[in-house]
């Protein structure tokens, strides 16, 4: 090779390069219900456009014959479909992302499941798209889970929608059916906030209209699916936005350095732009930017840097910076359109963590404002989230938290909810708007604290917190504590479970959301009696893990103690003093703890009391001996 033919092979890749990176990039995903084609699509894309190498179509050609689905031709869908389990049911499962690219755009595709079960894959496929390609099976027309999934685009803020009706071969070819699915998804997503919605007949398995034109649909004359993705008009509402940096790191490598590093959410900033601090609003300037190849003037939505400021303020991770003039919302109760992802059913009182850009706290469900049928659009009531269903909630959070309304941006206006136990994710949320309760509510401050009041009383305040399945024997030994504490002098208040449902809890029953709305109450109610300096028993079966552990993180340490009464069931069953197992075992009683509700035990109680054959004022005894040893009732 001559030096001017290796001088212009060397500008000719440097050119090729130079022109990819500055190409227009665009995100989309396909959905739909299963079996609708979406793998084949991706599968065909891929192989149209000429980016699958020899190798990888050698290989494509076994396992086309090991798990192929069309006969002897090549399956498509095997190029998406890299787990082993959805090649051997034929299914996608996971998200799956596919990169490629033509000369005048390059796209990242999603690649999301179909089954129901996997509805919050999806949702986190459309999470970060700008277009959906939602597939409809031309035999089949619009099912539930091709409802379920224009409505979620649309809640997620995707505004570009292409309608592929895929298998039109299986019709042949028909135009009549076409037309019909057509205008019948154009009725249902009327309401929805779609700027464009552009129908296309085709075949995925054999190309019509996905890169090329059709020859059996000449009655088509608009674009194939690739002319539309090459052309639609997107915009860039992330750089529209104004400026949103969660911060991710404090960045300390030495003494003289303090800069603050993430990625940038949305907008634009520029070396010398005042910012502020979301929530302490405190306010300085950009002192230097840092991004990947050192210093530089301007940074923009989606570029990862650090940030220097000319003032030294308390910033952490998690805290948002924002430009001064459009400064988020900061509040620590909002209303949110939920999808509920776990199996587990959401319950209002129970704690989740919530995690929105790089902050965590804890939050509850304070209400449930209503559900939304998702073929009818519907608002039902409802006291719980099950699998996939969609609703519209109150949120109350354990500290205030910036955020924006998701529909004007949407990397500060989505969260997502983790279960505390398990740390899975179980939800995904959109926040519509702030409650103005959030800023109308001030904490009273008070002469008198809980530190005099036990200093008056001679007593250091407690929640003795006693749990166990029905007969367990926890009321009666709670009473004879309190008796003993009463004749020591000791200041006390009893919350029994039966009680407390005659007045304060009458209007609950006994569901799993009514068990857990009972305990919160219960919960608050002897916070204020700790915050008073009494020494408080509180007798609940109080069956789940999570419930238990929201009353004790509402006291200060020490100040919960867990009593549990563990009593085998068959000996709970012999005392049933309100003959309620033999009810529930007749079917008279439901929801029975320890028959058809679970009873989750605790596993490191303060006190753990073995209650088989034990006399219940030794047990009392065993108690007070704990208190008065950790210094809860006084010198």
């Amino acid at each position: 090779m001559t030096a001017d033919v290796k001088e212009a092979a060397e500008a000719a890749v440097t050119d090729y390069i130079l022109a990819q990176e500055t190409k227009d990039q665009l995100r989309f995903l396909t959905c739909g219900s299963v079996d609708d084609g979406k793998s084949t699509l991706i599968g065909r894309l891929l192989y149209d456009t000429k980016l699958i190498f020899e190798d990888q179509l050698a290989a494509l050609e076994r396992d086309s014959k090991k798990h192929g689905t069309v006969g002897e031709d090549i399956d498509l869908a095997l190029l998406v479909d890299g787990l082993e389990a959805e090649r051997e049911q034929g299914i996608t499962i996971d998200v799956a992302y596919r990169f490629f690219s033509t000369d005048k755009r390059k796209f990242i595709v999603a690649d999301t499941p179909g089954h129901e079960q996997y509805t919050r894959n999806m949702a986190t496929g459309a999470s970060t798209a700008d277009l959906a390609v939602l597939l409809v099976d031309a035999r089949n027309g619009l099912l539930v889970q091709t409802r379920r999934h224009a409505f979620i685009a649309s809640l997620l803020g995707i505004r570009h929608v292409i309608l592929a009706v895929n298998k039109i071969d299986l019709v042949d070819y028909s135009q009549n059916r076409f037309d019909e699915i057509r205008k019948e998804f154009e009725v249902f997503a009327n309401g929805f906030d779609f700027e464009t919605l552009e129908a296309i007949p085709m075949s995925a398995r054999f190309g019509d209209n996905v890169t090329a034109k059709g020859e059996h649909l000449d009655w088509y004359t608009g674009p194939t699916l690739l002319e539309h993705l090459e052309s639609v008009e997107v915009g860039e509402h992330a750089l529209e936005a104004p400026f949103r940096f969660p911060v991710q790191w404090v960045n300390r490598p030495n003494l003289d350095f303090r800069g603050y590093s993430g990625t940038i959410a949305s907008g634009r900033v520029s070396v010398g732009e005042e910012l502020v601090v979301a929530g302490p609003a405190k306010v300085s300037r950009v002192k230097s930017i840092v991004g990947a190849s050192g210093d530089v003037s301007e940074a923009r939505a989606g570029e990862a840097v650090t940030l220097t400021l000319e003032d030294e303020i308390d910033i952490s991770r998690g805290d948002l910076l924002s430009s001064t003039a459009h400064r988020p919302d900061v509040a620590d109760q909002f209303a949110a359109h939920v999808i509920w992802m776990s199996d587990e059913p959401l319950l209002p009182g129970r704690p989740y963590l919530l995690k929105i850009g790089t902050r965590t706290v804890t939050a509850t469900v304070s209400e449930i404002k209503h559900k939304i049928n998702v073929n009818t659009f519907e608002h039902t009531a409802g006291k719980t989230l099950e699998l996939n269903e969609i609703a519209f909630c109150n949120f109350s959070l354990s500290a205030a938290v910036p955020f924006d309304p998701y529909e004007a941006n949407r990397s500060t206006g989505a969260f997502i909810l983790i279960d505390r136990m398990s740390n899975a994710t179980v939800g995904a949320g959109m926040i519509w708007f702030a409650l103005r309760r959030a800023s109308n509510i001030h904490w009273q401050a008070l002469d008198v604290d809980k530190t005099a009041r036990s200093r008056e009383l001679g007593q250091k305040p407690a929640v003795l917190w006693f749990t166990g399945l029905s007969g367990s024997g926890k009321s009666t030994i709670a009473s004879i504590v309190e008796k003993k504490l009463h004749i020591d002098g000791k200041h006390t208040y009893t919350l029994d479970g039966d009680n407390v449902r005659h007045g304060l809890n009458k209007d609950l029953g006994f569901t799993d959301a009514d068990r857990v709305e009972n305990i919160r109450r219960v919960g608050e109610v002897a916070k204020l009696f700790a915050d008073s300096g009494l020494i408080t028993l509180v007798s609940f079966i109080s069956p789940f893990v999570s419930e238990r552990r929201m009353a004790r993180d509402l006291l200060e340490e020490g100040e919960f103690v867990e009593v549990f009464v563990d009593t085998p069931i068959e000996i709970c069953r012999q005392r049933d003093p309100k003959g309620l197992y033999e009810k529930a075992d007749r079917g008279e009683i439901k929801n029975f703890t320890g028959i058809d509700s679970p009873y989750e035990a605790p596993e490191k109680p303060e006190i753990h009391v073995r209650n088989v054959d034990r006399d219940p004022e030794d047990v009392a005894e065993e108690i007070i001996g704990y208190l008065r040893q950790n210094g809860y009732l006084g010198s």
